[in-house]
């Protein structure tokens, strides 16, 4: 059995929790939108033709903001085809998944579906086969106020309001090779510097990210990032990051520990965008938007050249295991250890496409085990997110070297002075003897709310209670189907407090959200 001691203190924070982290991803890309969280006729289909047991499953899986409508797809699209009388929008090719494109959801569709929901929304323009006067025109349609020809013409299609977009995406993966328009570092920083500047002539409190990095394994990462931000550091506010993750060569200990890449890749792009402040001597700090992040297995997928072409596919649908539901609950860990330089985080995709939803046309939805760590994590994190001080036995890896065997990170609500504690196991076959020292937040009334303690060692008060969730199986490729979507579900794990000790017993691969709390609040 492998061993790990916590200690949290109130005084070592990261610092507030960025509800931006806990983001989704819609796309035109197979199943995703069109069968997905659109399907008019469906039994449960509202008067705009979106499923409402689909919307049911997004509020419970908590997302706070959404990108649309790509990825790879934006960078062929067409806005105008999305908005206007839906009989009257064109039929396209979409040469990104080789699909095709009905336009049946478009803009406004999606923007009034986000508001239903409470999603802030979060728009990507094309800068792949359009460019600069493109996005100014989406940017007006979307934000400007009534009175000139492109807000009169959402007007005239049933928006009097502005949709008031906050967040834009200069773009999709302009790195990648794959990518419709792809540009050379040069050729997209001076594109990107260009659409930047109007867009923010327009409005300069927008929010814009420029397309960092496809992935760590570029061959143009960091000078990418350096190129781009050299040209665009005035103009924007987020450099954006994308990572997928699967077991390569059958190699699961690095896939368990694939967070330590996800970590690394942050750390290099804040280094970048420092380094490209430092030379400007400048005192702003670009942020990172880790917009496509989750598990995806991409060596069973032929490409996009191998794709046949037509209407809404079943492109990618991933089926998850309960292994997969740990290393997304850690990629999360991972991404709430640096919540004071990532600003936004979507987990890609939100439905059918390497989702944690899934839906059968005509038929039920249901979670796939992904889905649990995301929505108790986005349900019950809050208030700080400490710095643990963590002594942990060792995983030897492949991929990563020596890794801790104990992922872990805690937020604490100032209000409240409730705990929670996320933590992963990521040993396939050893156990975790795991203590987590509270003396410090026992003692620390004024910065906890009601907890205390005085003289000595503090115990927490006897009305707080322990409520420990865990995601394992004994199985480790159990998953969630159709006929059986409770396989993988939360139960109930060991933990107790003991004073100000808590202490638990972490089985081999597996995900925990510990909470500390008055216990009258769910």
């Amino acid at each position: 059995m492998g061993v790990a001691s916590v200690r949290l203190d109130p005084a070592f924070a990261v610092g507030p929790l960025n509800r931006r982290i806990f983001g989704t991803f819609v796309e035109h890309m197979g199943r995703c939108v069109y069968t997905g969280i659109h399907e008019p006729g469906h039994p449960t289909a509202d008067e705009h033709g979106f499923r409402t047991d689909v919307a049911e499953l997004v509020r419970e899986l908590g997302p706070t903001i959404v990108r649309y409508p790509g990825g790879n797809f934006v960078s062929n699209y067409q806005w105008e085809d999305g908005v206007g009388p839906k009989e009257d929008r064109p039929t396209r090719l979409d040469l990104a998944w080789r699909s095709i494109e009905t336009n049946q959801v478009g803009t406004d569709d999606f923007m009034s579906w986000a508001s239903r929901l409470g999603i802030e929304p979060m728009l990507a323009v094309n800068l792949g086969t359009r460019g600069m006067t493109e996005a100014i025109e989406l940017l007006q349609y979307c934000n400007a106020e009534p009175g000139i020809e492109l807000s009169d013409r959402r007007v005239k299609n049933g928006h009097p309001d502005p949709h008031d977009v906050r967040v834009w995406c200069l773009g999709n993966e302009m790195d990648g090779p794959w990518q419709m328009g792809h540009k050379t570092a040069e050729e997209y920083a001076r594109l990107a510097e260009e659409t930047a500047r109007a867009m923010k002539r327009f409005d300069d409190s927008l929010e814009l990210v420029a397309c960092g990095s496809s992935n760590r394994a570029m061959p143009t990462f960091g000078t990418w990032e350096r190129v781009v931000l050299d040209r665009c550091f005035d103009f924007v506010d987020h450099i954006s990051a994308h990572a997928y993750y699967e077991p390569v060569d059958g190699d699961l200990d690095s896939f368990l520990a694939c967070a330590e890449d996800m970590d690394r890749f942050i750390r290099a792009v804040v280094a970048t965008a420092d380094h490209v402040a430092a030379v400007k001597g400048s005192d702003k700090r670009i942020s990172v938007s880790f917009d496509e992040w989750n598990v995806w297995f991409q060596a069973r997928f032929d490409g996009e050249s191998s794709l046949e072409i037509r209407e809404a596919p079943e492109l990618i649908e991933d089926v998850y295991s309960v292994t997969d539901a740990v290393v997304v609950g850690s990629l999360l860990i991972t991404l709430m250890q640096h919540t004071d330089r990532v600003s936004m985080a979507c987990q890609a995709q939100l439905v059918n496409v390497i989702a944690p939803i899934s839906t059968r046309a005509g038929g039920p939805a249901w979670r796939q085990a992904i889905f649990h760590p995301f929505a108790l994590t986005a349900r019950y994190a809050a208030g700080t997110v400490l710095r643990p001080a963590v002594v942990s036995d060792a995983v030897q890896t492949q991929a990563y070297g020596a890794v801790d065997q104990l992922l872990t990170t805690a937020t604490l609500d100032p209000e409240t002075g409730d705990l929670v504690v996320f933590a992963v196991n990521r040993s396939r076959t050893e156990d975790c003897a795991l203590t987590i020292d509270l003396d410090a937040l026992a003692h620390s009334a004024g910065s906890v709310g009601s907890l205390g303690g005085e003289g000595g060692r503090a115990a927490y008060p006897a009305g707080r209670q322990v409520e420990h969730l865990t995601l394992h199986d004994a199985d480790p490729n159990a998953h969630n189907t159709e006929a059986d979507p409770e396989r993988v579900v939360p139960r109930a794990g060991d933990a107790v407090l003991d004073g100000s000790t808590l202490r638990a017993v972490l089985p081999p691969i597996s995900w925990h959200c510990i909470r500390i709390t008055e216990g009258n609040n769910s």
